[in-house]
C-alpha cells in the first residue's frame, strides 16, 4: 500500500513538474517588449504582421531568448534607398515580386547558454530584421542580422 502511494505521488510530482516548466517556457517567450513606435504608413495591425514573419523566424534559433522589438522610424526604413535594395535581395533570389513597401525592427535578445555554432555564449545580441511587401500583399522577411 505505501509503495503505491508513493508511486502515485512521484507521478504526480513528476506530472506538475513538466506542466510547470511548460508554463514557464511560454511565459518567457510572451514575455518580449514590443515597441511600435509612431509611424504615420504602418498601423499596429501592419506591425503585428510583420513581427509574427520574425518571431516565426527567430523561433529557430534554439535557445535563444527574444527580449525586444523595436519599429525603426518610417523616414529610416520606408524610404527609395531601402526599397530598392529590398527589390535588389529580391531578385537577386531570381524572384519576381516588386515591394513598394519596407519596415524594420531592431532587436535585443540573447544566445543559447552553452552556445554553439555561431553564437557567442550567453551573449546579448542587438540585430535589424528588415521586411518588405508588395502593394497589397505579404510581408516577407527579407535580411536580418547586424
Amino acid at each position: 500500500m505505501k509503495k503505491k502511494f508513493l508511486i502515485t505521488c512521484g507521478v504526480i510530482i513528476c506530472c506538475m513538474s513538466i506542466l510547470l516548466l511548460v508554463g514557464y517556457e511560454k511565459a518567457n517567450r510572451n514575455s518580449v517588449k514590443i515597441n511600435y513606435g509612431e509611424s504615420a504608413i504602418y498601423t499596429e495591425e501592419d506591425m503585428k504582421e510583420a513581427i509574427s514573419k520574425i518571431i516565426e523566424r527567430f523561433n529557430k534559433f534554439k535557445g535563444c531568448k527574444l527580449y525586444s522589438l523595436s519599429c525603426i522610424s518610417d523616414d529610416k526604413c520606408n524610404n527609395e534607398d531601402n526599397i530598392k535594395w529590398m527589390n535588389d535581395l529580391e531578385s537577386a533570389n531570381d524572384n519576381k515580386e516588386v515591394f513598394t513597401q519596407c519596415i524594420a525592427f531592431e532587436s535585443s535578445f540573447r544566445s543559447p547558454i552553452n552556445g554553439g555554432g555561431a553564437w557567442i555564449a550567453n551573449s546579448e545580441y542587438n540585430w535589424s530584421w528588415w521586411l518588405a511587401r508588395s502593394e497589397n500583399g505579404d510581408w516577407k522577411l527579407m535580411t536580418w542580422g547586424y
